[in-house]
């Protein structure tokens, strides 16, 4: 049972991570600021880094908020695949769909730098949000603790040994290139330097890391 000390922590920190979903939702990610977040939760901006290391550290709070719709997906996703090889390609898609759709969201998640250890920012937020990982089922519920999409998106692969003789090497070689081919096209969009709308991108990404994983094949 938390003491009156950390719900009190824990209450203020939910205020700012409000206000900010708030900024997101009625002005973009690039428009939320100290003074915004502050005006609206009824604090000074200085009260922030109290309970936060740096602005970064909100974001990253707030925009965990958005990929819950990702995470509610992926089990249904999940379930139209066979073999894991299959799971693994359909994970991606849903993965790509959801995040190329909102892609300064899932950069301050997966890309951008926090400052601090990314496994420690996701756990402390789901010891604040704890509701959140109810209803997930036990296939799901380790990935949503894996804060490197690297290691996350692997594990589905290493599942796949079970299944039939796939070396190591194959499977790192495999994940690290399809990790960098999604890397390439958020980085690409973030900046605005493609002229490419979400779906075009989630096909044109998915072809790409079908292509890889045919390398498990031989």
């Amino acid at each position: 049972m938390m003491n009156r000390k950390d719900i009190k922590i824990k209450r203020m920190l939910q205020y700012f991570v409000d206000a900010t979903v708030q900024i997101m939702k009625e002005e973009g990610i690039e428009n939320v600021s100290a003074r915004k977040i502050a005006d609206i939760a009824g604090y000074t901006s200085s009260t922030i880094y109290n309970y936060f290391g740096e602005l970064s550290h909100l974001l990253y709070f707030a925009s965990m908020r958005f990929v819950k719709d990702y995470l509610l997906e992926l089990p249904s996703y999940l379930e139209r695949g066979e073999t894991y090889t299959e799971k693994y390609l359909l994970s991606w898609e849903c993965f790509c769909k959801h995040s190329f759709a909102n892609p300064q969201i899932y950069h301050a998640v997966y890309i951008a730098d926090l400052g601090e250890k990314p496994e420690e920012m996701l756990a402390h937020y789901f010891s604040i949000y704890s509701s959140d990982l109810v209803g997930f089922s036990d296939e799901i519920r380790p990935l949503l603790f894996e804060s490197d999409l690297t290691t996350r998106s692997k594990a589905l692969l290493d599942m796949a040994k079970r299944e039939r003789e796939i070396t190591d090497e194959a499977i790192e070689e495999v994940n690290e290139m399809a990790v960098l081919i999604w890397e390439g096209m958020m980085t690409a969009l973030v900046n605005k330097r493609r002229n490419t709308d979400p779906q075009e991108a989630v096909e044109k990404t998915m072809r790409y890391i079908r292509n890889i994983v045919k390398i498990l094949e031989k």
